[in-house]
C-alpha cells in the first residue's frame, strides 16, 4: 500500500488570508471552509499553555498530508 506524501508548509511564509494550496493537486485549502469535503483535519498539536503550535491536514482530493506551522509566531504578531 502506498503511503500519503507529507508536506510541510510554514504559515508565516504565505500571504493573504490564510488560504493554500495543496502541494501536490493544487487544490484551494481554506480555513474559513469547515465543510471538510477538500480537507479533513487529522491532528493538532499544541503547547502546555494550549496554544496551537502545528496542526496537519489531509487532502480529501489526492490524499497527502500537510503539516501547517508557525501558528505561535503568527500569534504574536497581532
Amino acid at each position: 500500500m502506498k503511503q500519503a506524501e507529507v508536506y510541510t508548509i510554514d504559515l508565516r511564509k504565505i500571504e493573504g488570508e490564510g488560504d493554500l494550496q495543496c502541494p501536490k493537486c493544487g487544490v484551494v485549502i481554506s480555513p474559513d471552509d469547515v465543510s471538510e469535503e477538500v480537507y479533513a483535519v487529522t491532528d493538532v498539536k499544541e503547547t502546555e499553555e494550549g496554544l496551537m503550535e502545528e496542526m496537519t491536514v489531509q487532502c480529501l482530493r489526492c490524499k497527502s498530508e500537510i503539516r501547517l506551522m508557525g501558528f505561535l509566531e503568527l500569534k504574536e504578531t497581532w
